[in-house]
């Protein structure tokens, strides 16, 4: 298999299980409506599981383009190959996508909630503020691409690593991604939301493109992150780029919460004036 076609089944295997698996919580009358968010964090563990198990061997399974990127960024791997397996993980997300959508034919029609629909496809905020939104996937993707290296360090029972990283992917989401939903993969939100775009889903609404660059720049900053850093305090190999990416990460860090404290300051005057 090449390597081209392996990326592209490895992350339409995601998305099927992912992508399936909130189809399942979301949508009316479904078996699985309401099974809430311990179900979907473990299926998108598993799904990752199961895309690693089954194009591992030919790729390592990336499945995520700021995985690849961030490995690229520590000489892990080639750049002149970051394209080709960023076009595969987009192809295969759509595609992945596109099955989604006919697994639940008859429960577009059912399901009149516009949102939950696309929570199908991609992410959103339960609280939109860019900047904080923003912060959330990066910590989200720093700490899965950290997570991977790590794991890549020790020595497992050969065969056990899918799990162990889909077990990082399920801590994830239970910890860190009740804010955005935790794309930590530009590819995963991206590729769906282009396929909620174009698919003919009854009564869908706007595919929410003013949200979309949150979950693709956040990971891309954060995958990168992730693996500059770990290269630099592990591994004690310092770069320029480490250097240049830490101050960009303290400038947004520190602007994200000066923001959402002028908002909470804003939001007490407010009421003392409505008490007063």
């Amino acid at each position: 298999m090449s390597e081209f076609l392996a990326e592209l089944i490895g992350t339409m295997i995601l998305i099927i299980f992912g992508g399936g698996v909130v189809g399942g919580v979301v949508l009316k009358n479904s078996k699985a409506e309401g099974s809430g968010w311990v179900v979907i964090t473990i299926a998108w563990g598993l799904a990752v599981t199961m895309a690693i198990y089954a194009v591992g061997s030919f790729t390592g399974a990336h499945i995520n383009p700021a995985v690849t990127l961030g490995l690229a960024s520590i000489g892990d791997f080639p750049w002149s190959k970051v394209p080709l397996y960023i076009a595969a993980q987009m192809i295969g997300a759509i595609i992945g996508a596109a099955i989604v959508f006919l697994n639940y034919l008859p429960h577009w029609r059912e399901t009149r909630d516009q949102g939950a629909k696309l929570a199908v496809f991609s992410t959103d905020p339960a609280v939109r503020s860019p900047f904080s939104n923003l912060v959330s996937e990066i910590i989200g993707t720093f700490v899965l691409v950290m997570g991977i290296l790590f794991i890549g360090a020790n020595e497992f029972t050969e065969g056990l690593n899918p799990l162990i990283v889909g077990a990082l992917i399920v801590a994830i989401g239970m910890s860190l991604g009740g804010a955005t939903g935790y794309a930590i993969n530009p590819a995963r939100d991206l590729g769906p939301r282009i396929a909620h775009a174009i698919l003919p889903i009854p009564g869908k609404g706007g595919s929410d493109w003013g949200y979309a660059w949150i979950p693709v720049v956040g990971p891309v900053l954060g995958g990168i992150y992730g693996a500059l850093f770990y290269r630099a305090i592990f591994v004690q190999e310092f770069s320029i780029a480490f250097w240049v990416l830490s101050a960009i990460m303290a400038f947004i860090l520190v602007g994200a919460a000066n923001a959402e404290i002028k908002k909470g300051k804003t939001v007490g005057n407010q009421l003392e004036e409505k008490i007063s």
